[in-house]
């Protein structure tokens, strides 16, 4: 690489760390196929990268959310969380509205009981998957 392109981007990017990191990021997008900014003048993509940084046609501080972004394997989005009355029918809405109100007593929780008989007549019931050639 020529030494007057390295001297001349130090003055862009302070960290000559992050000018190579953002440098080669750019050489890789070029050689993938993106726009060049400058003329090439048969240079090779590295120097064409730091010519571009040094002529300030890129901001150092894109190429950097862009080389962040590019690193990235998992992106969280914050979403709001949904009202747990909005996920419930109609009167069911109506009703949790109704006890988010009365918070002084709380409701009793019930569950379904089935009886021993009726859990193995339901057992019996089901029928076994096929067998196919794949397992």
């Amino acid at each position: 690489m020529a030494r007057v392109t390295v001297e001349d981007c130090i003055d862009k990017v302070d960290n000559r760390f992050e000018l190579v990191l953002l440098a080669s990021h750019r050489a890789r997008l070029i050689s993938q196929g993106a726009a060049i900014t400058i003329d090439r003048d048969n240079d090779k993509n590295p120097v064409v990268a730091l010519r571009e940084i040094a002529e300030e046609t890129l901001s150092p501080g894109d190429l950097k959310e862009d080389l962040i972004h590019s690193l990235q394997k998992h992106v969280e989005v914050d979403e709001p969380e949904p009202d747990p009355a909005s996920m419930l029918g109609g009167d069911a809405a109506a009703a949790f509205a109704e006890t988010a109100e009365d918070d002084d007593q709380p409701e009793p929780i019930t569950f379904d009981r089935m009886s021993e008989e009726e859990l193995l007549a339901g057992i019996e019931g089901l029928v076994p998957p096929e067998k196919s050639d794949d397992y």
